[in-house]
């Protein structure tokens, strides 16, 4: 029988350096949740209105269903993660990359979504597969965390992914308007063409991102008896009882807030955001796909974002995001009302400027949430990434299902047309409601959250530096003043009540040491 020191000579264990090239091969696989994520936004609802014979409201219902069922999966893909290590298959192939192995090929599914003229009961079945196989990311977005604890080095590793995830969602805008003005309007084909492109680019990217990653050994995780049986009902009280303790930590309760305000705001943007360009300005979808593409400039923007967290934190990268977004609803209000004669020149303006704003604001959250685990660990004594990312996973799935929902019943209410060429002056009027007062709203509320954000560089530090010694078996009476009070403000627990005694009473850590060159040797 082997045993848990064994395991470390396997490559998925094999800690190394984090280089260039580490943090490309990691962030490849954000392609997903940058091009697959945009592609849905920007166009399902519309491909289902224009090709597939749908209501706004069927449309909306198949998303909505998509991300409950998407939600369900990712709270339990938390909880198996993080003990998938209790298993063979865990601790052979990786509690976190197991999952990337095996669920990357289905997400081919994609393609299936774009298929026209089926009913609605294909593409419900089809979407909900694809948003259920689409929660390996949850495993995928733990390993910044198990690869290294050092601030610069996360966020290079973070940088590169949110450099892939803008670059993708450039060709997610980009890609369509091109095949739109090869093959028309007319037939889903140019839909199909794209969804087939990204459904095999994204399959080739996790196994990049899968031989390119590393996570802890089993011998280096906080286990008890590795082969302790759980039942299927104990395992899902244990993790309903962690989710729920997640949300006492005060930095991960604002990073949620701001997190899902300002995406949500995203999502009803991008629902309605073609509506806005055909009915009510009066453009073209290839003009409204064109204005997408504008998502170039998040590829450099990425890039100057990651320069921009090391030096002035996420503080002042959510107020300069948010500012430039609302800056931007102005300017589309402005030109709404005014209808200036050269009125695609300012359309391209607006645009940049909000790409601007949208790249820095899905950079900043996800360079954010790695350092969410140490915080959470100087509370609990554990690693827990797997179940902060399903608690993400859950909620973000949660509001974008409400939120599609929502506007694809506030159309259909307001008289909404499918098929139609133009659209009444209400529903115009309600087109621009989503956008300026639902859109615009959120992104004001996520500003006014992250004005009280206080995880930063130099906070991070102070919670590593004093698990690290807690961990090395040093007495809480030792800790300073400014650590006593940093844990108050980032945590939301005076110092007393962090880091007990035995951080779990029923499972206390027992970390096992191995020597790696006697392993080493003996391979």
């Amino acid at each position: 029988m082997k045993k848990i020191g064994d395991y470390i000579s396997h490559r998925v264990y094999q800690k190394r350096k984090v280089t260039f090239w580490t943090s490309i091969g990691f962030g490849v696989s954000d392609m997903v949740g940058g091009g697959g994520q945009t592609i849905i936004g920007a166009w399902l609802l519309f491909f289902y209105t224009t090709y597939c014979n749908l209501s706004a409201t069927q449309g909306a219902l198949i998303v909505a269903i998509g991300k409950i069922i998407s939600g369900t999966c990712g709270m339990l893909m938390g909880g198996w993660t993080d003990n998938f290590y209790r298993t063979k298959i865990g601790r052979r192939f990786g509690r976190r990359h197991s999952f990337m192995y095996f669920g990357a090929p289905l997400l081919l599914t994609f393609t299936l979504m774009w298929v026209g003229g089926r009913s609605f009961w294909y593409y419900l079945i089809i979407y909900c597969v694809f948003d259920a196989v689409s929660t390996i990311s949850i495993p995928y977005e733990t390993l910044p965390t198990e690869m290294t604890k050092n601030y610069d080095e996360r966020t290079k590793i973070s940088t590169a992914r949110m450099f892939f995830s803008a670059s993708a969602t450039f060709f997610g805008t980009f890609l369509p308007g091109q095949l739109f003005r090869v093959m028309g309007t007319k037939s889903p084909m140019p839909f199909f063409i794209n969804g087939l492109i990204f459904g095999i680019l994204f399959v080739v990217a996790y196994y990049i991102s899968a031989f390119s990653t590393w996570e802890h050994p089993v011998s280096e995780i906080a286990v008890g008896d590795i082969n302790e049986k759980r039942s299927i009902g104990q395992a899902l009280a244990q993790d309903f009882k962690a989710y729920i303790s997640t949300l006492k930590i005060k930095s991960f309760r604002q990073h949620l807030y701001i997190y899902l305000l300002s995406f949500t705001g995203k999502d009803v943007y991008n629902t309605v955001f073609t509506y806005f360009c055909v009915y009510v300005l009066g453009v073209s979808a290839t003009l409204a796909a064109n204005l997408l593409s504008l998502s170039i400039v998040g590829v450099v923007t990425t890039l100057i974002g990651g320069w921009l967290m090391v030096k002035f934190g996420p503080r002042f990268l959510y107020i300069l995001s948010y500012g430039l977004m609302l800056l931007m609803y102005g300017g589309y209000f402005t030109v709404v009302h005014s209808q200036p004669s050269n009125i695609v020149m300012w359309l391209f303006i607006i645009s940049f400027v909000y790409q601007i704003g949208r790249s820095l604001l899905e950079f900043t959250p996800w360079n954010v949430y790695p350092f969410i685990p140490d915080v959470d660990e100087l509370v609990s004594g554990h690693n827990r990434a797997g179940v902060f990312a399903s608690v993400i996973s859950l909620t973000r799935n949660s509001t974008a299902a409400i939120a599609t929902v929502l506007v694809g019943m506030f159309l259909d209410a307001n008289g909404f047309v499918k098929n139609a060429t133009t659209e009444p002056i209400h529903v115009q009027n309600a087109i621009m409601q989503a956008i300026f007062v639902g859109a615009g709203g959120l992104v004001l509320l996520a500003l006014l959250v992250a004005l009280t954000f206080k995880l930063n560089r130099h906070t991070h530090k102070v919670i590593i530096d004093e698990v690290k010694r807690l961990r090395d078996g040093g007495s809480k009476r030792d800790a300073t003043e400014e650590t006593k009070r940093i844990t108050k403000q980032i945590t939301g627990y005076d110092y007393s009540r962090v880091w007990p005694e035995s951080p779990d009473t029923v499972n206390p850590p027992i970390v096992l040491k191995v020597d790696r060159d006697k392993v080493a040797n003996k391979k």
